[in-house]
């Protein structure tokens, strides 16, 4: 079983670096467009800026998740490793349940709320004329990456802390 989870968790790191990816090609290509147009034609484009704020929230959320499930975040890493080896399975255990109840919490449920309240209002982007819903997206889809990196991690540390009793 978790043979079969590692894979599907490398899977799903693999098809987000290619998401992450397209996004940072996206965002160099519309800042350089920005520029371009600002200081060779004149006048910049006026949805280069929105469109790479926007680019940029998808790229930190999803990068955030993809951080995360590699184990490459920081913040739980460090001080799980603060602890005595024989507490840091547990510890490792506890703080991922802290990132799933505020993964599920406010990335997916207070996103999705955030994501379903905009699109009823009908709230648009001012240059692109966007549903600033779509926007907003980002955080129940990067969530809902956290919330199952988390469950993968929570596993794999309980079946490796049975293999080394």
């Amino acid at each position: 079983m978790l043979a079969g989870l590692i894979k599907f968790k490398e899977w799903m790191t693999k098809a987000l670096n290619g998401v992450l990816i397209v996004a940072v090609a996206l965002l160099v290509l519309d800042v350089c467009w920005g520029v371009f147009t600002r200081y060779v034609m004149g006048e910049q484009a006026g949805w280069t800026e929105e469109l790479a704020r926007f680019l940029l929230i998808w790229v930190a959320l999803l990068g955030g998740a993809v951080a995360f499930g590699i184990k490459g975040h920081l913040g739980v890493d460090y001080f799980v490793g603060k602890f005595h080896p024989n507490t840091q399975k547990l510890m490792s255990v506890v703080s991922n349940l802290i990132v799933l109840f505020f993964a599920a919490a406010i990335f997916v449920y207070g996103g999705s709320r955030q994501v379903s309240d905009t699109l009823t209002i009908g709230q648009m982007t001012p240059a692109l004329q966007w549903k600033m819903g779509y926007v907003y997206l980002a955080l129940p889809i990067s969530g809902i990456f956290m919330v199952m990196y988390t469950i993968e991690n929570i596993i794999e540390t309980i079946c490796l802390k049975e293999e080394g009793e």
